[in-house]
C-alpha cells in the first residue's frame, strides 16, 4: 500500500457551533479533535497533520492533554484561516510536501461519525495508484470525507482551493473513485449543538 499520511483540518471558528470546532467536545467529554487524529491513525494514516486557526493555542492545548501518542502529531497554524477551508487546505499542502508520502488522506473535524474503518477502506480501495490516487468516500451515493488526494494532485487542488469550496471544483472536475461508507457512517457533517461546551 502507498505511504499516506492524514490532513486533518480543523481551523474554522465554528460560527454556527458557536466555537471552534476544534474544541467541541461530546456530551461524555471526549474531544472531537483528538478523536479525528485517532481516527486517521487507527485506519492506517503514516502519520497526521492537523491544520489549526480559530483559537489555536487552546486547540494546541487539547492536543497536549490528549493521549500520549497525539504527541507526535504535526501541527500547522493556517495564518489565512478565515478565508475559509480553502486556505486551510492549501496550508496543509503545503508542509506535507516536505514529508515522504504517496498521498494525503483529508479528513474535517466536524465529522464525528466517521470512523477508523471509514479511513481504512478508502485506503485499501484507494491508494493502490500511489501519487495519482483520487477517491473519496461516499454515503449513499452522496461524496463526502475523507478524501484521498496522491501527490500528483496536490499542487493543482492547492491552486484551485478558494473560500469555503475547498477541492470541490477540482474534484468535481477529475472525477475520484467513490468509495462507498455509508454501512459504516453517515459522513454527515454537525454544524450545531444544544450543549456545546
Amino acid at each position: 500500500m502507498s505511504t499516506v499520511r492524514g490532513l486533518l483540518l480543523a481551523a474554522g471558528a465554528g460560527t454556527r457551533m458557536g466555537m471552534p470546532k476544534a474544541l467541541v467536545r461530546d456530551d461524555d467529554g471526549r474531544s472531537w479533535l483528538t478523536r479525528s487524529v485517532q481516527v486517521l491513525r487507527d485506519g492506517g494514516c503514516a502519520g497526521v497533520t492537523v491544520v489549526l486557526g480559530a483559537a489555536a493555542d487552546e486547540a494546541e492545548g487539547v492536543l497536549a492533554d490528549g493521549p500520549a501518542d497525539l504527541a507526535a502529531v504535526e501541527v500547522v497554524r493556517a495564518h489565512a484561516w478565515e478565508a475559509g477551508m480553502g486556505a486551510s487546505l492549501r496550508a496543509g499542502l503545503r508542509i506535507l510536501a516536505d514529508h515522504d508520502g504517496d498521498a494525503a488522506l483529508i479528513h474535517l473535524v466536524d465529522l464525528p461519525d466517521v470512523t477508523a474503518e471509514v479511513v481504512a477502506r478508502v485506503l485499501a480501495e484507494g491508494a493502490g495508484s500511489g501519487t495519482a490516487a483520487l477517491a473519496r468516500a461516499s454515503y449513499d451515493g452522496v461524496p463526502g470525507h475523507p478524501v484521498l488526494l496522491g501527490r500528483d494532485h496536490w499542487e493543482p487542488v492547492a491552486e484551485s482551493a478558494a473560500g469555503d469550496r475547498g477541492a470541490r471544483e477540482y474534484l468535481a472536475a477529475h472525477d475520484p473513485l467513490l468509495i462507498e461508507c455509508g454501512d459504516l457512517a453517515t459522513g454527515a457533517d454537525v454544524d450545531h449543538r444544544r450543549n456545546p461546551r
